[in-house]
């Protein structure tokens, strides 16, 4: 059983215990007692080419519906939630589970980018999500020609 003994905030004993907290919270989650929500973070992969930035999301189980993205400034906000639950019956026992978990994942962007033309599209668990560059931002390719002198 995990007790907690009162410590004064601001002792080095405070800061381990933190640690120590933490660290029981990520490895046994709510069986220790964590007094800190259990958060997740889906993993996210972002790759620019000449005409756009593409930022790709994993979040299996995450309904397209609870997915909401924003772009204000240079930044890109993904924010969503995941909910699963699962119940089954086998003669008179009922076994019921439920996860729940919300998400935000802020990736800072160039300044160059149209936001009117932003889109996004789910599939198979991952979003996918697309930043076109202005134009003034596109890559033009200056051919190199020799002088006759």
């Amino acid at each position: 059983m995990f007790y907690r003994w009162p410590v004064r905030q601001g002792y080095p004993v405070a800061q381990l215990r933190g640690e120590l907290d933490r660290a029981l919270s990520e490895a046994f989650g709510d069986l220790v007692g964590s007094r800190e929500p259990r958060r997740w973070s889906p993993s996210l992969d972002v790759s620019e080419s000449d005409e756009e930035i593409t930022v790709s999301v994993e979040v299996p189980g995450v309904d397209a519906k609870e997915l909401d993205i924003t772009v204000s400034g240079n930044v890109l906000t993904i924010s969503g939630e995941k909910r699963k639950e699962t119940e089954e019956r086998q003669g008179g026992v009922c076994r019921a589970e439920r996860s729940y978990g919300a998400f935000r994942r802020n990736v800072t962007l160039p300044d160059s980018l149209d936001s009117e033309k932003v889109s996004a599209e789910y599939e198979n668990g991952v979003l996918t999500v697309h930043l076109p560059k202005t134009a003034k931002a596109v890559a033009k390719r200056i051919p190199v020609t020799l002088s006759k002198n």
